[in-house]
C-alpha cells in the first residue's frame, strides 16, 4: 500500500504549478483589460474562463488530499495554499466583472499600475511554487517571497496615492465610487499573493 500511494505525492506539485500558471494568465488578461477597453467583454469573459479552470484544479487538489494517505506536505498547508491561490483568481474575476457592470469606459494610470503589480506578484508566486517540490531551493524561495512582500507594499503605496488623487480631483461622485472599488479589488489581489507567500514561507520553516 505504501509503495502504491507514494507516486501520488508529485501530483500535488503539478496541481500547484497548473494553478499558478493560470494566476499569471489571468493577471495578463487583467493588465490587458486595464490598458485597453476596446475588447472589454472578451477580456472579462477570458478571465471568467480562467477562473473556472482554476476552480477545477482547486477541487481536484482537495479531492486528491482526501484520497492520499501520504502527502508531501502537511495536509493543512496543502489546503491553505491551494485555497489562497484560488482567492487570487476569484478577485481578478471580481475586478473584471466590476469593470463590466459599472460600465467603465476608461481607467486611470493608477489602475493600470496596480494591474502591473498584480502581474508581477503572480509571476513571483508562480516562481516560488515551481521550486516548492525541492526544499534545497528554500533560500531562493524565501527570497522570492520577500520580493512578493515588497511588491505588495508598492501596491499599497500606489493605492493610497490613487485614492488621494481620486478624492481630490474627481468631480463625478459616480466615477469616484467606481474607481475606488477597482483600486481596492486590485490591491487586495496583491494582498492574497502576499498571503500565499506567507504560507510558502511557513512550509519552508516546517520542512527545510
Amino acid at each position: 500500500m505504501f509503495g502504491r500511494l507514494m507516486p501520488t505525492e508529485g501530483k500535488f506539485f503539478d496541481l500547484f504549478n497548473q494553478h499558478a500558471d493560470l494566476c499569471v494568465k489571468g493577471a495578463k488578461e487583467m493588465l490587458a483589460l486595464m490598458t485597453n477597453f476596446d475588447d472589454l467583454e472578451n477580456r472579462v469573459h477570458a478571465i471568467e474562463g480562467i477562473e473556472k479552470q482554476a476552480d477545477k484544479i482547486t477541487y481536484a487538489t482537495v479531492d486528491l488530499l482526501h484520497k492520499t494517505f501520504i502527502t508531501p506536505l502537511d495536509r493543512d498547508e496543502i489546503h491553505k495554499l491551494i485555497t489562497k491561490m484560488d482567492d487570487i483568481l476569484d478577485l481578478m474575476e471580481d475586478a473584471g466583472q466590476t469593470v463590466s457592470l459599472y460600465d467603465l469606459h476608461s481607467v486611470t494610470p493608477e489602475a493600470k499600475r496596480l494591474a502591473e503589480l498584480v502581474l508581477a506578484c503572480t509571476e513571483k508566486v508562480r516562481d516560488a511554487v515551481a521550486m516548492l517540490h525541492n526544499m534545497d531551493n528554500s533560500q531562493k524561495i524565501v527570497a522570492i517571497c520577500e520580493e512578493i512582500d515588497r511588491l505588495e507594499s508598492d501596491a499599497d503605496h500606489v493605492m493610497r496615492a490613487a485614492m488621494s488623487k481620486l478624492f481630490r480631483d474627481e468631480p463625478d461622485v459616480r466615477n469616484l465610487i467606481k474607481m475606488k472599488a477597482i483600486y481596492e479589488i486590485l490591491e487586495t489581489v496583491t494582498d492574497r499573493c502576499e498571503d500565499v507567500a506567507n504560507i510558502i514561507e511557513g512550509i519552508i520553516v516546517e520542512n527545510a
